[in-house]
């Protein structure tokens, strides 16, 4: 299993109860299943990059933790709802009962494949572009 960063332990930590189990348990089934994926604090939050380019990752939002996947649009899976304008797409939490690990899975392994270039947006000036 891949190494977690202590930076993201420490922002589980932080988080008050069921939060903070909602997290742990998220983040420990991202390295399982993703443990070629480098993990850290990105504009504040835990997020997980392949070849550097971010796939997944969790926030604590007001009233829940909001699970993104960077390409989920693609992923063509009812569950998870559209994110901002490019190719994100969400599933929120409210408490770790809500947690379905299979579902995770399946969409950590299509997160592995089905990939869009946010690496260079900024490069390619706001233009997304299919990786896999």
């Amino acid at each position: 299993m891949v190494t977690m960063n202590p930076d993201i332990t420490a922002y589980n930590d932080k988080q008050a109860p069921p939060d903070r189990e909602i997290c742990s348990l998220l983040a420990k089934e991202i390295c399982r299943v993703l443990p070629e994926a480098e993990n850290k604090i990105w504009h504040a939050h835990p997020v997980w990059f392949i070849n550097g380019n971010p796939v997944v990752g969790y926030s604590k939002l007001k009233m829940e933790v909001r699970l993104m996947f960077w390409s989920g649009q693609s992923f063509d899976e009812p569950l998870l709802r559209n994110e901002g304008s490019f190719k994100a797409a969400e599933i929120r939490y409210t408490s770790p009962e809500q947690i379905n690990t299979l579902n995770i899975d399946r969409w950590l392994g299509k997160a592995r494949q089905i990939q869009w270039d946010y690496k260079n947006i900024v490069k390619r000036k706001g233009v997304l572009e299919r990786l896999k």
